[in-house]
């Protein structure tokens, strides 16, 4: 049985169409196939179809294409801290009060005291105690005056050699009596090893002050050569060196 063509009206004037015809013989409208009767439009909905599937397949993460939150954080720390990164730290400055301030105006002024009396008279450390808590002398505190001796940075041998300098050329002492005189606590109170190389290291002519001291007795006190002699070589004297002592007799006008 042969198929029979399918009938088709006019959208306009409702007269059949032939199967083919695309403007009507009756009214003269065109009658185009519907969009989705075209193979074209079947091919676009298949490509878009093909498209969304491999897309989805391929998605990324979102989070992926966002900055890290970290990182834009710490490009705004810094902006607000003027350049500074998180590993780098800056001083601020302290309005802690230093040591130095803390200390007492008295210990200062007790320490700059000492230094005085060391650099100027070379006295011991013991002789600057004594001389900074005197009732006599500068009447510190024992706790300003222990600062200060503390703090006190001086050397102890140069001193006591400048004070046996100073006894041997101005009073032309013997090199036992100036040892005494630089131990005693009547005197400089230098420690033994302190007074022993001030005596070792002296430069002194001890026959010359010998002679001195011998002039001065017989000019002063006009004593004869024997009791001279004696008062030079005498333990409670002068305590000259018999040599010494000799030849001090020896050359007496």
């Amino acid at each position: 049985m042969a198929k029979q063509p399918k009938n088709r009206v006019c959208k306009n004037c409702n007269n059949p169409l032939p199967e083919k015809a695309t403007v009507c013989p009756s009214c003269g409208a065109k009658n185009k196939k519907p969009i989705y009767k075209k193979w074209w439009f079947w091919l676009i909905i298949a490509l878009i179809v093909i498209g969304a599937a491999s897309s989805g397949g391929t998605e990324s993460d979102p989070s992926d294409n966002q900055p890290s939150s970290s990182v834009s954080s710490g490009i705004k720390n810094d902006a607000a801290s003027g350049g500074v990164s998180s590993g780098e730290t800056e001083d601020a400055p302290s309005n802690e009060p230093s040591e130095t301030d803390s200390i007492p105006k008295e210990y200062k002024s007790a320490l700059k005291k000492a230094e005085s009396y060391s650099e100027t008279m070379h006295m011991s450390k013991a002789a600057i105690y004594d001389q900074l808590v005197s009732e006599y002398g500068e009447q510190f505190s024992e706790e300003a005056a222990q600062y200060a001796i503390d703090n006190l940075v001086a050397d102890w041998n140069a001193n006591a050699l400048a004070k046996a300098e100073d006894y041997a050329k101005t009073m032309q002492m013997s090199k036992a009596g100036i040892y005494d005189q630089l131990i005693s606590e009547y005197g400089e109170k230098f420690t033994p090893e302190e007074a022993q190389y001030a005596v070792d290291n002296v430069e002194a002519d001890w026959k010359a002050n010998a002679l001195a001291k011998a002039e001065s007795y017989q000019e002063m006190m006009s004593m004869s050569p024997s009791a001279i002699y004696d008062q030079l070589v005498s333990e409670y004297g002068e305590k000259f060196t018999a040599e010494e002592a000799q030849y001090a007799i020896d050359n007496l006008s």
